[in-house]
């Protein structure tokens, strides 16, 4: 099928042309205020959305061939995670999280620069096939194998961009600091070091890379102190106050009470429990992101709920290596944000974190649609509007929303889809997230580019090609 895509002019008051737009119209549309049809969306030179209306005419614009949804941001991901998947699912060393973690430390001896950037290409395609139009990169590999620094810090990151840049998906890089083994100081085991830093380090390289890509509406910066165990509290306060400064709005991400040890080896070295001294001791705010925060009491439930801070769910990873579940009937109760990553990359699908987030909860308290409300009782609707609007605010973006002012990311599903056939437009989500197994997104735009047509990305043999050559690097 061709297409064709028709740019608008308007002109200024000396009959100029001034704003060259791009238009289309999308015969049904998930917009901030509900579902409406023939939306007409004016997409500007910068990748923004600059008009958006139902009720439109087609003039001059380019037919949508579905219903289109706001792109899903992704809160987190270990890009280097991808290349193995599927390789750990032994119990080598260790049948839980731990056992797992030396896995990774194993499987990092071979990657490289040209690794990194080959990994994380193909992870963000098939992020874009899946519907995820923008990621938050949680890095942590910063130094060469051994342990050694790389003669530019920011070497390694600088290779995540540059794979966001070349798959085209929006990208908010957070580089990690990791500075210690553990509550009681010990230091970085010898297969920790290529993650060691310190908080100078680290705004460094955020500095550096703001410097070169400050100017990309695409692409964002933040920090992420790996965990409380992983950076001490003199520490975690330095990074937070730099960033702010660098910039007030900064995201801020930490992986916090994933495992009841991390719990238990907090609560006995200061006396509270990891989410309990975040509240007390950061303090959060809505520019915060508490990743999986699985192990919560009723106290710190409601009082992340009460943060503005958004709690960063994986389903699929967290499942995967058994962490345990999420009280989320609590928090969405106490008025919680959430939004959510395929973190270790078992599985690259928006859906099924959806699905496995809403199943979860049915099977632990043997009832239907826990996340329904009354004011919005689609369960599949309301998690994906929840999951759009939390994981815009933790990416520190003006995403996820289909209105004028925000990035044109936005998902064509496929009007054919056997699926969907015959679902009207308050139904659509529930189907969407709990129906069927074939991926229904047709084409993807993300900063007002199409990066997929008819399901497949414009680059992705090059990237397949590039990545099947690390593969072999890394399990040589």
């Amino acid at each position: 099928m061709r297409y064709r895509s028709v740019s608008l002019s308007l002109r200024d008051s000396t009959g100029k042309d001034s704003i060259a737009l791009t238009a289309y119209l999308a015969p049904l549309a998930l917009l901030p205020d509900g579902w409406a049809k023939r939306v007409r969306i004016e997409v500007d030179a910068d990748g923004a959305i600059a008009k958006i209306w139902p009720g439109g005419d087609t003039s001059g614009a380019e037919a949508l061939s579905g219903p289109v949804l706001p792109g899903m941001p992704n809160l987190h991901s270990h890009a280097f995670q991808r290349a193995m998947a599927g390789l750990a699912e032994r119990a080598d060393g260790g049948d839980d999280f731990w056992g797992w973690r030396q896995v990774i430390y194993r499987f990092l001896d071979r990657m490289g620069p040209d690794e990194m950037e080959a990994v994380a290409a193909q992870l963000y395609v098939e992020m874009l096939k899946a519907g995820y139009t923008a990621v938050a990169e949680f890095h942590y590999l910063h130094h060469a194998p051994g342990g050694s620094p790389y003669a530019d810090p920011a070497e390694l990151s600088r290779q995540v961009v540059a794979a966001a840049t070349r798959a085209g998906i929006g990208l908010t890089h957070l580089p990690v600091l990791y500075a210690r083994g553990g509550f009681d100081d010990s230091p970085l085991a010898e297969n920790q070091r290529r993650f060691a830093g310190d908080p100078d380090r680290l705004l460094a390289i955020v500095a550096a890379l703001a410097r070169d890509h400050g100017d990309d509406p695409n692409i964002h910066f933040g920090v992420a102190p790996h965990s409380l165990r992983a950076v001490a509290p003199d520490m975690l306060a330095a990074l937070v106050a730099g960033a702010h400064g660098a910039d007030p709005m900064a995201p801020i991400h930490i992986h916090v009470a994933e495992q009841t040890r991390e719990v238990e080896d907090c609560l006995a070295r200061t006396g509270a429990r990891p989410v309990e001294w975040l509240l007390s001791e950061a303090p959060l705010d809505g520019r915060w992101c508490l990743v999986h925060a699985t192990h919560m009491n009723s106290a710190e439930t409601r009082a992340l709920a009460a943060s503005d801070a958004v709690a960063g769910l994986c389903p699929t990873t967290e499942a995967n290596l058994g962490d345990g579940l999420f009280p989320l009937a609590d928090f969405l109760q106490a008025g919680g944000k959430l939004g959510i990553g395929s973190d270790s990359h078992v599985s690259v699908s928006p859906i099924e974190e959806l699905r496995w987030l809403d199943y979860g909860q049915r099977l632990t308290r043997r009832r239907r649609a826990v996340a329904a409300d009354e004011a919005m009782p689609s369960p599949g609707e309301r998690l994906f509007r929840l999951a759009l609007q939390g994981g815009a605010q933790a990416l520190g973006r003006p995403v996820g929303r289909l209105e004028a002012g925000c990035r044109a990311d936005l998902l064509v599903l496929d009007g054919d889809s056997p699926t969907l056939a015959g679902r009207s437009a308050d139904r659509l989500l529930d189907t969407l997230v709990f129906a069927g197994n074939l991926n229904p997104v047709r084409d993807v735009m993300v900063g007002g580019r199409w990066v997929v047509r008819e399901g497949r990305h414009t680059k992705e043999s090059a990237i397949l090609d590039g990545y099947r050559r690390a593969l072999a690097t890394l399990t040589a």
